[in-house]
């Protein structure tokens, strides 16, 4: 039997035929879009007017460092999806349709048109204050009213080998071992990553898994959510948005504005749980480790050169001598290190 890969049109459409998702006589439209390293992914506009956008995840991911993960992780996103829908504001999380065991896909319902991806729209210099509100509150109340449900939640999303494999691995482990300077402070990083079960974690809240539609954030892919160290999830996204600052000297204030603004909605909506001193100097740990993984890990960002990634790389190194707890002064020390490194260069 020939693999089904969902790419292909023609095994796609015969396929929805088959299982019967679509009718024997229907031509749906097919279009692959653009976007992760870690899955196939296509939207299946039908005639009626009804799309869905369907994921299939990959064994080897499109990186060039080798990197594996099973593709039955497409399952654990599904499920995030259903968990999801009952934590996250209406309207925030993409309804889950269907999933095959077999092909290892899902499909869900499309966000409709016109929306906008996040990432692109920050890249673009269109930075609005309400999205980043958004971003901040929507992973709050995610993460407040996951705790509401700690005894059930811990049970079911207990198990962390795709977040071992898709991020400590990648994103801490393989830096700990290429950059010697690094070593002791991702070592310490992975064993307190580990050692910590104490909330909802999301593993892949960043601006790429945002679309913008009707002027409302809609999170998507969670393939790696977990019980663990919510604080990865904020360190995670800051370190986007740092990234972001370092490529636009243009808006690079606003954007380091952004992420403090992040932090301060991401507050208010997870009210007094998770939001004490050491959380805080946790995220800010999370934010430099992936700040130096998106510059030197497995998976570097896509739109800083190698110079700028060099820099992010010094810049981190530098902050890590002596490494800041609170958000706000990790965002202006950040920025301002790599304004001294732009005109030392």
């Amino acid at each position: 039997m020939v693999e089904l890969d969902i790419e292909q049109p023609g095994q796609l459409v015969e396929w929805l035929r088959e299982t019967g998702r679509i009718g024997p006589h229907e031509v749906p439209e097919v279009r692959t879009l653009a976007g992760g390293v870690s899955n196939r992914t296509v939207l299946v506009s039908r005639p009626g007017g009804q799309s869905w956008v369907l994921k299939q995840a990959l064994e080897q991911l499109r990186v060039s460092t080798p990197w594996f993960c099973s593709p039955e992780r497409i399952h654990r996103e599904a499920l995030g999806m259903q968990w999801l829908g009952t934590l996250a504001p209406p309207g925030t999380i993409p309804t889950l349709v269907f999933e095959d065991p077999k092909h290892h896909l899902l499909g869900m319902r499309a966000v409709p048109q016109p929306h906008a991806n996040w990432k692109t729209l920050l890249l673009d210099g269109v930075i609005e204050p309400d999205h980043v509100r958004q971003f901040g509150q929507l992973l709050g109340s995610i993460h407040r009213r996951a705790r509401l449900a700690a005894r059930r939640l811990e049970v079911v999303f207990g198990d962390t080998r795709y977040f071992e494999k898709l991020r400590l691995e990648p994103f801490y482990a393989y830096p700990a071992e290429t950059i010697p300077a690094a070593s002791a402070f991702f070592g310490n990083l992975i064993a307190e990553t580990r050692a910590t079960r104490e909330g909802l974690v999301h593993g892949d809240y960043s601006p790429k898994n945002i679309l913008v539609h009707r002027g409302q954030l809609v999170l998507l892919d969670h393939e790696v959510i977990h019980w663990g160290d919510p604080m990865f999830d904020v360190g995670f996204a800051l370190a986007h948005l740092l990234s972001k600052a370092h490529r636009d000297r243009v808006n690079r204030q606003a954007l380091g504005g952004a992420a403090i603004l992040f932090w301060e909605h991401y507050q208010f909506a997870a009210c007094d749980c998770l939001t004490a001193p050491s959380h805080q100097a946790r995220a800010t740990r999370h934010a430099i480790g992936c700040l130096l993984a998106r510059a030197a890990g497995k998976s570097p960002v896509d739109y800083l050169d190698t110079v700028q990634r060099n820099r992010q790389r010094a810049v981190c190194l530098k902050l890590l001598e002596t490494a800041p707890t609170e958000v706000a002064v990790l965002a202006e020390r950040f920025v301002r290190e790599l304004e001294r490194h732009e005109q030392e260069t």
